[in-house]
């Protein structure tokens, strides 16, 4: 599937057939496929790299960045400075632009990328910002800071690092963040991790961070075969809306801790896991009203809130 053509596939899981021949591209860019040809680009597993090449994929994903408030019509991106990582080949930073973006930032890692971006800026002069580095090593507030007004952060992110910058935005301090917005690409286990309720087995750490300082929804799902090279597992697209206020207020770090106390043993109920933290948790437990025998997956975002709380007092 190639050029404008909308897909019909359900709205909560996305396949896209290969890409064969493909005719124009909306910006006057050669096809995604005709630019990893001429560049000699592949997909470094080393990297975490796996390229999305359909741009209607790539704009349903960059419309999914600007909101569900976007005006139906509109470019839902206008005015908008995004911040990307591992753009690669350029698939979503051109949807970006398509959508009305006026400023996005990449960073990329791999410098055989640089000339595929070089010609993308060519394309939207001035409007394309480009740091070749370590996303794992960026000030972000210092990287953003020319920006009119907080950016969104739009990625298909490595996923060699996804959980690493994922934590890292969301104990940014001070709160609220650097960011208006994130729309960010996983792999499905770790958007099912973040997005997941107490007393599953997937609730967690991830899960109690994400939920305590966003609002996080799964908005999309993506079957291997939209990638190239396809991954062994389905991905999945995850909006983040920070909340200005995280209740009940802590510590960030401290929150870090108790949440790695209470999943390190899961088996553990938390008077046993939490000797991790304190000599006395029964204490620390009767004073946030948690029955001591219960174990960490039972616990809601506000009662780890609250043992945080207490823990920073």
């Amino acid at each position: 599937m190639s050029g404008e053509d909308e897909s019909s596939a359900d709205d909560d899981e996305v396949v896209f057939e290969p890409i064969g021949a493909t005719g124009a591209s909306p910006d006057g860019l050669p096809p995604l496929r005709d630019v990893i040809r001429a560049h000699g680009l592949s997909a470094e597993k080393k990297l975490g790299q796996n390229f999305l090449l359909d741009l209607n994929l790539t704009r349903r994903i960059a419309r999914a960045a600007a909101g569900r408030h976007a005006a139906v019509g509109s470019l839902p991106l206008a005015g908008k400075t995004v911040v990307e990582i591992g753009p690669g080949p350029g698939g979503l930073t051109r949807a970006l632009f398509l959508e009305g973006a006026e400023r996005v930032i990449v960073i990329e890692r791999d410098e055989r990328c640089l000339p595929v971006l070089q010609d993308i800026g060519a394309r939207y002069p001035g409007q394309l910002e480009v740091h070749i580095g370590d996303a794992t090593e960026i000030n972000w507030r210092a990287l953003t800071a020319q920006a009119t007004s907080k950016p969104i952060v739009a990625a298909n992110l490595p996923y060699n690092i996804a959980t690493l910058l994922l934590i890292g935005w969301l104990e940014s301090d001070p709160w609220p963040p650097w960011y208006e917005r994130m729309t960010l690409m996983f792999q499905k286990e770790v958007a099912d991790r973040i997005t997941a309720e107490p007393n599953s087995k997937a609730y967690g750490r991830l899960s109690v961070i994400s939920k305590w300082r966003t609002v996080p929804k799964q908005v999309l799902t993506l079957k291997p075969e939209a990638f190239t090279p396809p991954p062994k597992v389905a991905s999945a697209v995850v909006e983040f809306v920070p909340r200005e206020t995280p209740e009940p207020a802590c510590d960030v770090k401290v929150l870090g801790r108790v949440t790695a106390a209470a999943f390190g043993q899961r088996r553990k109920m938390l008077r046993q896991s939490l000797k991790a933290l304190t000599p006395f948790p029964e204490l620390l437990l009767a004073r946030a009203g948690i029955d001591g025998m219960r174990r960490g997956e039972t616990l809601s975002i506000a009662e780890f809130g609250t043992l945080a709380q207490l823990m920073s007092e």
